[in-house]
C-alpha cells in the first residue's frame, strides 16, 4: 500500500502558475502509475493528468494540455503537477492518486486527502 499527501495548493490570480506537490511513502514508488485528478463543486471528478512508473509516457487532459506538466522523481517518491497559464475553471480540489496498473486513464487505488486550489479572475 501506498500513502500520499498532497501540497501546493493555494489562491492565485488567472495566468499565474501553481506547482503541486505528491509525496509517497510506502511500498517502492516505482511500482505504482500516478495520477493527478481534480474536483470542482458540483462537478464529476475527472482526470487531470497521468503518468508512468518510469515518467517515460503522460497522459493529458484536453482542457489542460499545453498547460499543465505532470511529471515524477522516483528517487524522492513525489510527483509533480506544473500548472501554468491558470484559468478560474482550473478552480477545484486537486487529488493525487496511484495504482498498480499500466494504463494511465481508468480507476485509481490509492488516493491522496486533497489539496485546494482557486484562480481568481
Amino acid at each position: 500500500q501506498v500513502q500520499l499527501v498532497e501540497s501546493g495548493g493555494g489562491l492565485v490570480q488567472a495566468g499565474g502558475s501553481l506547482r503541486l506537490s505528491c509525496a509517497a511513502s510506502g511500498r517502492p514508488f516505482a511500482f505504482y502509475t500516478m495520477g493527478w485528478f481534480r474536483q470542482a463543486p458540483g462537478k464529476e471528478r475527472e482526470l487531470v493528468a497521468g503518468i508512468s512508473r518510469g515518467g517515460s509516457s503522460t497522459y493529458h487532459a484536453d482542457s489542460v494540455k499545453g498547460r499543465f506538466t505532470i511529471s515524477r522523481d522516483n528517487a524522492k517518491y513525489t510527483v509533480y503537477l506544473q500548472m501554468n497559464s491558470l484559468k478560474p475553471e482550473d478552480t477545484a480540489v486537486y487529488y493525487c492518486a496511484a495504482k498498480r496498473e499500466t494504463e494511465l486513464r481508468g480507476e485509481y487505488d490509492y488516493w491522496g486527502q486533497g489539496t485546494q486550489v482557486t484562480v481568481s479572475s
